[in-house]
């Protein structure tokens, strides 16, 4: 595998999700849609249960309220929007996301969190480098879990959940957050790089036109994320440090 110091030699900075990518929250993520959705579905659907594939075709990277609308559409189910104040008890697409997010902060506060030890390696690499380093991810609680991980003081800026819904910006796969992480950092696209775990983010990534983008196969499979548009597939980070 080609090290960091020579595929990165045109970057300026690396933009990196979060989940699946820096820290294995992925796993904690899925484990909180899947109690979500096992139950909602053996009551409004039980011919269709939830699987571990509905994750990554309908959910992964995706905003929460997009992965719920996407999930209920393929069961041919709709609900109203609602708003994200909604209880998490609410029978709105929003209640059903706020319900999950509950979810995984009880995962995240009674497991806690650790990051990629080959992530880390590579934040590493990179700061002797010189190349900026940011966050984008769907999450609202991207910034909790860089801090549960050691994380938050490695990236200069995050640009996640709350964010993007502040500046009107679409999800991944729209190109938009990461676009505009680069041009909050001052780096045009094609000197920056993408990181990411998730076929939406790699089509994010891929439809900004970025510089590289590196897939991080955490179980979507490397030939998908490949087809995707990642330029490059590595199961860890730790490849490509020297």
């Amino acid at each position: 595998m080609i090290p960091a110091r020579t595929l990165l030699h045109n970057i300026d900075a690396a933009l990196f999700d979060l989940d699946g990518v820096l820290t294995p929250t992925a796993d904690a993520h899925q484990r909180a849609w899947t109690k979500l959705f096992d139950a909602y579905l053996a009551q409004h659907s039980p011919d269709q249960p939830y699987t571990d594939a509905d994750y990554f075709t309908y959910i992964d990277g995706k905003p929460r309220y997009d992965g719920v609308r996407a999930l209920l559409a393929s069961r041919g189910l709709s609900l109203p929007y609602g708003a994200p104040t909604d209880d998490p008890g609410a029978d709105t697409i929003c209640g059903l996301g706020n319900r999950k997010n509950q979810a995984f902060a009880e995962v995240l506060t009674t497991e806690g969190v650790q990051a990629y030890p080959g992530s880390v390696a590579l934040l590493d690499d990179l700061a002797d480098l010189g190349v900026r380093v940011a966050v984008v991810s769907s999450s609202a609680n991207a910034p909790e879990v860089l801090r549960a991980a050691g994380l938050i003081d490695r990236f200069e800026l995050v640009v996640d959940g709350v964010i993007a819904s502040v500046h009107g910006l679409p999800g991944k796969p729209a190109p938009d957050t990461y676009v505009f992480a680069a041009e909050r950092l001052g780096v045009p696209p094609q000197r920056a790089v993408v990181v990411e775990d998730a076929v939406s983010g790699v089509k994010a990534g891929k439809a900004g036109s970025f510089g590289l983008v590196i897939g991080v196969d955490r179980g979507a499979g490397p030939d998908v994320l490949l087809a995707a548009g990642a330029d490059l597939v590595v199961s860890d980070l730790a490849e490509l440090v020297e």
